[in-house]
C-alpha cells in the first residue's frame, strides 16, 4: 500500500489554524530544567518557513523566549510517516525538536502517555537523535534511541518516522537509521498504538544541553519548510 498525504502545514500563508501554542517555563522548566520562556511571539512566518527564535531576553522570569507549538486537540495520528523538512541552529545550549506525544498525556501522563521524537539535537553535535519514552511492564520510565550523523544541520534536511502496529523507523533523508518493535506491546510498548499529536520547539539550556548557554549565537532560529504527514490505505 502506498502512502497518502493526509495532513499538512506547508507554512506558505502563515501558521496553519491546527496549531496551539504553549507559553509559559511549564513545570520544572518543561519537566528538563530548560531555561526559556515560551512565547507565541516567536514563532513567525518568512520566505515560506515556519521561524521559531529563540533569543536572548529577560521575560517572564527567564533569560531566554523562544517557541513551542502542538497539534494536541486539533490533529493526532495513529501510524503513518510523519516527517518534516528542516534547517537547525547551532549553538551551546541550543536543543530543537520535532517530536510526537500520546493523546492521552492528560489521563495517563507521562511516560506512560509515550513518546516518539522524531528529530532532537543538541548544541553544536553532528548529528541527530532518534528515540521513544514509555512506561514499561513495571511502570518504569523506559527509552530507546540511537543517533546518526548529520555534517550539516544548518542545511535543511528531511527526518521522519514510518510507524505502524509493529515497528516505529527512523529516517533522515530517507535513511533509515533506527528501528524499534513495539509488535503485541513488547516491553510494555503498547502506548504506540494509540493517537499521538506533533510538537515543534526549541529549547534553551536544560538536563540534556547543560545551561551553558553560548549568547552569541542568539537570536538563533529553526526553520521548518514543511510538517507532513501520510498514511496508508
Amino acid at each position: 500500500q502506498d502512502y497518502n498525504l493526509v495532513w499538512q502545514d506547508e507554512f506558505d500563508d502563515g501558521i496553519g489554524p491546527d496549531w496551539v501554542f504553549e507559553t509559559g517555563m511549564g513545570y520544572n522548566g518543561w519537566g528538563n530544567n530548560e531555561l526559556q520562556y515560551y512565547r507565541r511571539e516567536n514563532a513567525a512566518v518568512e520566505n515560506g518557513n515556519l521561524v521559531i527564535t529563540a533569543k536572548h531576553e529577560n521575560f517572564g522570569g527567564a533569560q531566554y523566549t523562544s517557541a513551542r507549538m502542538k497539534t494536541q486537540g486539533r490533529k493526532s495520528f495513529k501510524y503513518g510517516k510523519i516527517e518534516a523538512r528542516i534547517a537547525l541552529p547551532s549553538g551551546q545550549g541550543l536543543w530543537p525538536a520535532f517530536w510526537m506525544l500520546g493523546n492521552n498525556i492528560t489521563s495517563v501522563s507521562w511516560p506512560a502517555c509515550g513518546e516518539i521524537d522524531i528529530m532532537s539535537r543538541i548544541n553544536n553535535a553532528l548529528q541527530t537523535h532518534g528515540t521513544i519514552h514509555w512506561s514499561d511492564q513495571n511502570g518504569d520510565h523506559a527509552s530507546y534511541g540511537d543517533d546518526v550523523g548529520v555534517s550539516d544541520p544548518g542545511q535543511y534536511h528531511i527526518y521522519s518516522v514510518e510507524w505502524d502496529a509493529n515497528s516505529i523507523k527512523w529516517f533522515v533523508d530517507g535513511q533509515q537509521f533506527n528501528e524499534v518493535d513495539i509488535s503485541n506491546g513488547v516491553n510494555g510498548t503498547g502506548e504506540f498504538q494509540n493517537e499521538f499529536f506533533i510538537l515543534l520547539n526549541m529549547a534553551v539550556g536544560g538536563d540534556w544541553p547543560g545551561f551553558d548557554v553560548d549568547q552569541s549565537k542568539l537570536p538563533a532560529q529553526m526553520l521548518v519548510d514543511y510538517v507532513r504527514v501520510y498514511q496508508k490505505g
